[in-house]
């Protein structure tokens, strides 16, 4: 629940509209059987609500939790969730390769200041970059995707230049050796976020060189977020983006 639906509430109160107790009871209940109890009031301190994390939950206990935020009138989203689970569950709207169900109670509006880029190193890349696209979106961005510019190929990022310094947050994803969110903030001024991803030989570590390359890069103004993280670095490209 956000500022706006509890001035709704207060105004329905207000009307008469609502009894008291059903103003408290829209407020507090927040339990989910015995196995979730909601944070619904994370909206109005931090200005983005509570997200769900689909691995380890049965496709049950997320279909409950999503139709109470419903109750609510608040936006569910699900990241890390099957095609079999989003299946289950029945409603929704699923993206396959980003593995993120989204079910929206309100109207989605541009929240953010700017554009985000999300910059994918490789194909291999792309479930990673578009769990940050999407989730970016969800948080009311508006999201441009570059993808498969790896440094292999350094000529192919060097065609969004103007991209690159028109967007006002940058989302770089890469596996391997991780060198690209380096390159990309040598070419612009705006802030970068790097995602290394677990995608590589066996000396990649599973994502481990890429964290360490991203942490060392001699290229200023990078900050690095964890191993598969796009969740992560959309919440903090939305916090950037909506900075006056």
């Amino acid at each position: 629940m956000d500022e706006t639906r509890v001035r709704e509430l207060l105004r329905r109160l207000q009307a008469g509209a609502i009894s008291e107790d059903g103003a408290v009871e829209t407020l507090t209940r927040s339990s989910v059987g015995d196995f979730a109890t909601l944070d619904t009031q994370r909206a109005i301190r931090t200005g983005i609500p509570e997200v769900v994390f689909g691995a380890g939950k049965t496709p049950e206990q997320v279909r409950a939790i999503l139709l109470r935020l419903q109750e609510r009138g608040q936006d569910g989203l699900v990241t890390r969730l099957s095609a079999e689970a989003a299946a289950q569950i029945g409603f929704g709207t699923y993206h396959a390769v980003a593995r993120v169900l989204e079910n929206r109670a309100q109207p989605w509006t541009d929240r953010g200041r700017g554009e985000i880029a999300v910059i994918c190193a490789g194909t291999s890349d792309l479930p990673v970059a578009e769990e940050a696209a999407v989730v970016a979106e969800a948080f009311g961005n508006r999201v441009r995707r570059i993808t498969d510019v790896g440094v292999a190929g350094l000529h192919r990022i060097l065609r969004h230049e103007q991209a690159l310094r028109s967007c006002r947050v940058l989302v770089v994803v890469a596996g391997m050796e991780g060198a690209l969110p380096g390159v990309v903030a040598g070419l612009t001024d705006r802030p970068v976020i790097a995602v290394p991803t677990s995608v590589g030989y066996g000396a990649s570590f599973g994502g481990i060189a890429a964290l360490l390359s991203m942490l060392n890069s001699c290229a200023a103004g990078i900050s690095v977020v964890n191993i598969d993280n796009g969740f992560g670095a959309a919440y903090q490209a939305t916090l950037i983006n909506r900075l006056p």
